[in-house]
């Protein structure tokens, strides 16, 4: 456009300004625009913040928000800083595919690091309609995009929950819905202290362990292939982003497996020996309040933080008869591993006089880290 524009003559970088200069400028602003409310507070509006778009990120707690009353960005320090030394901030709970995409960088050591996983219950299962219902009432989808995290436990509560739901034989369902306490069984369904049955366990488990060894085979190197290959090869910049980022997907997926396997030999251990099983009582409500352990928190107290809403999904996918056990499938064609940014609905604070940090908020507003 400047080079056919009327008034281009008038430019001091007509002559000069290249496409790679216009890719490095919209990468610029793309990658370090930021949601802010406007003056008046009634909507929000896109802006550049001097300094404080300078920060790098680290892992940490967003601790900057907008005071409307003085119509200013404040960032409160992560950590005590000595003079000269440079100040990082949070970015959000992203993973290392939103950093990769959104702001061009791979964060080593990333504790909020995760896979997407696609699930669904089957609409062909024969106890789709009582499946459906219990999830309903606990507030997940029948299909869905999950994630499968970094840390321990690999799932969160929703996804538990999603699982037990999923395993359940039609006597358990029948107990969620018309059972006695059916409310507070449902109440306590991502709730790891108290499982739906030993069996119940054991079926869960052993399918995360299916589902995620199955996603790991989807890709044609090994953990051990990337590290030699990081190690013996002179890559650029962005391909070695590239590979630590397949490399970080097959991390997670194999801890996920090792995880689930051992919960899955802890489970049938239960049920082998006959250990009596955990009941719910009204007094372990302080359980399940007032406390950070996500896989402790009531699914209906709290929104959804590891499911990303897609609408109706196509969920067709043939897949081993082992892991379609009971009508369940994850889709292979949908969201590979990682390389689409995640939406998944994260818990927002919500304040009178501030609005989130807009690292989180908004999907292209973060530096690039420093190497």
């Amino acid at each position: 456009i400047s080079q056919t524009h009327p008034n281009a003559s008038k430019l001091p970088l007509k002559d000069s300004f290249t496409y790679d200069d216009y890719r490095w400028a919209v990468s610029s602003v793309m990658t370090r625009q930021n949601q802010i409310p406007t003056e008046d507070g009634s909507r929000v509006t896109l802006a550049l913040i001097p300094l404080w778009d300078m920060c790098n990120h680290t892992n940490g707690l967003i601790t900057t928000g907008y005071n409307l009353e003085d119509d200013r960005c404040e960032c409160v320090a992560l950590q005590d800083f000595k003079a000269g030394e440079q100040i990082y901030i949070f970015y959000g709970t992203r993973s290392n595919a939103e950093f990769v995409i959104h702001s061009g960088f791979f964060f080593d050591n990333n504790s909020h690091d995760r896979v997407k996983i696609k699930l669904g219950v089957s609409k062909s299962d024969r106890l789709y309609a009582m499946k459906a219902e219990v999830l309903a009432r606990a507030g997940i989808p029948t299909s869905s995009v999950f994630a499968l995290h970094s840390t321990e436990p690999p799932i969160s509560a929703q996804l538990l929950a999603f699982l037990r739901v999923f395993c359940m034989s039609e006597e358990e369902l029948k107990e969620h819905l018309i059972g006695e306490h059916a409310i507070d069984k449902i109440f306590t369904l991502g709730n790891s202290e108290f499982p739906v049955s030993w069996d119940n366990e054991v079926k869960l488990w052993t399918f995360l362990e299916a589902r995620a060894s199955l996603l790991l085979k989807t890709y044609k190197t090994t953990v051990e292939d990337d590290r030699s290959f990081l190690e013996t090869h002179d890559l650029t910049s962005h391909a070695i982003m590239a590979i630590k980022l397949r490399l970080g997907e097959k991390e997670i997926l194999e801890k996920a497996v090792k995880s689930a396997a051992a919960s899955q030999e802890y489970y049938s251990k239960q049920m082998a020996d006959g250990a009596p099983l955990p009941k719910y009582e009204e007094s372990n409500i302080a359980l399940l309040e007032n406390t950070v352990a996500d896989s402790r928190l009531p699914i209906v107290l709290r929104n959804l933080d590891g499911v990303e809403e897609q609408g109706d999904l196509k969920i067709d996918e043939a897949i081993d008869a082992e892991v379609t056990e009971n009508g369940f499938v994850n889709g292979e064609n949908s969201l590979f591993n990682g390389t689409k940014s995640e939406s998944e609905n994260l818990n927002k604070e919500k304040s009178n006089r501030e609005t989130e940090d807009a690292k989180e908020s908004s999907s292209e507003s973060t530096d690039e880290v420093k190497e």
